[in-house]
């Protein structure tokens, strides 16, 4: 299986996420991108190409990008992890259509930048296998990155997180 995350807009591939996954899974693909968000879906489709299938991770504007990656190659992509996605961002292009492909989204509740309000009914809308997460965190959601088991999100899809005693839990919806 391909993995790729894709950061934010003022991220890059050696933000806080980036670094703590490539630790985790070093064959992951983690790129940089700028400028608008056509010029990077343009460089997205370059590097995913002939490749399939994918798991994308996408934080904030890089979940928009994988959001409209998996729209127009469903059968490129094997699960979206969407953390705090930008698809309700003003003028985000967002699909008209579900989307069917495994979908796990983790919102915080402090977020102030994508309202988890508006958020929740437009992913029930576009993604019909949907996890939606909603967690005690902002929109970097550092603490949940932290807390996350990685592992079993990405290879299985579950969502668990560590305790403050370093114990498993399973999230809820």
């Amino acid at each position: 299986m391909n993995l790729a995350f894709l950061h934010g807009m003022l991220s890059s591939s050696k933000g806080y996420k980036a670094t703590l996954l490539r630790r985790l899974f070093p064959q992951i693909l983690i790129p940089d991108f700028s400028g608008p968000l056509e010029a990077r879906m343009a460089r997205l489709e370059e590097l995913l190409g002939g490749k399939d299938p994918w798991i994308l991770v996408g934080s904030s504007m890089g979940g928009l990008m994988a959001t409209l990656y998996a729209a127009h190659h469903p059968e490129r992509v094997a699960r979206l992890i969407l953390l705090a996605p930008a698809l309700t961002m003003p003028g985000a292009p967002v699909p008209e259509r579900p989307i069917p492909i495994e979908t796990v989204v983790i919102a915080g509740r402090q977020d102030r930048l994508i309202p988890v309000d508006e958020l929740r009914p437009l992913c029930r809308r576009l993604f019909p296998d949907l996890q939606f997460h909603l967690v005690a965190d902002d929109h970097r959601l550092k603490a949940t990155s932290d807390a996350l088991d990685w592992r079993a999100l990405l290879l299985e899809g579950t969502f668990r997180t560590r305790s403050a005693t370093g114990r498993l839990a399973d999230g809820g919806h």
